[in-house]
C-alpha cells in the first residue's frame, strides 16, 4: 500500500508541474523572458507547492535550450506551419515531445493523456484533437517498441 500511495502521489505531483509549465512555456513565448526568471516566477507562487520543483525545473531548462530540435520534431509530425500553431499547443507539444525524447520513466500513454488533457484545459476548442494526433505519431516514432506492444 505504501508503494502504490507514493506512485500517486509521484503522479500527482507531476501533474501539477506539467499543468506550471503549460504555463510557464506559454510565457517564454509570448513574454521573451530568460527560462531563470519565468522558473523563478513560478516557484515562488504558492500555487506551486503541490507540483515537483525537479520535474519543473528540469523540463523548463531543457525545453528552452532545445526549442529549435523540439520544433524541427513537430515539423516532421505535422502538416502546420509553426508560425501557425497556437503557443498553448506548442508549449504543450515542446513538453510531451520532452517527455517522450528523455523522461523514458513516463510511459507514451501518459503523455498523450497529460498533453490532451492540458490542451482541453488551455488550449482551443478542438486543439486537444491535434495535440493527440501528433503526440501519438511523435510517441510512435520515438518509443517504437512500447507503441507497438499489446
Amino acid at each position: 500500500m505504501g508503494r502504490e500511495s507514493d506512485v500517486r502521489a509521484i503522479a500527482r505531483r507531476r501533474r501539477a508541474a506539467r499543468k506550471s509549465l503549460a504555463q510557464a512555456l506559454y510565457q517564454l513565448q509570448v513574454g521573451g523572458q530568460p527560462w531563470q526568471d519565468v522558473h523563478q516566477q513560478f516557484v515562488a507562487d504558492p500555487e506551486f507547492a503541490d507540483a515537483d520543483p525537479e520535474y519543473f525545473r528540469d523540463a523548463l531548462a531543457y525545453i528552452a535550450d532545445q526549442r529549435a530540435a523540439l520544433d524541427e520534431r513537430i515539423v516532421a509530425f505535422s502538416d502546420v506551419d509553426l508560425a501557425r500553431l497556437d503557443p498553448v499547443e506548442h508549449g504543450i507539444l515542446w513538453l510531451g515531445l520532452y517527455e517522450l525524447s528523455v523522461r523514458a520513466d513516463v510511459p507514451y500513454r501518459v503523455v498523450i493523456n497529460e498533453g490532451v488533457e492540458l490542451t482541453k484545459r488551455f488550449g482551443a476548442t478542438d486543439g486537444h484533437k491535434y495535440v493527440n494526433a501528433i503526440l501519438d505519431r511523435a510517441a510512435a516514432a520515438l518509443r517504437e517498441a512500447e507503441h507497438g506492444a499489446p
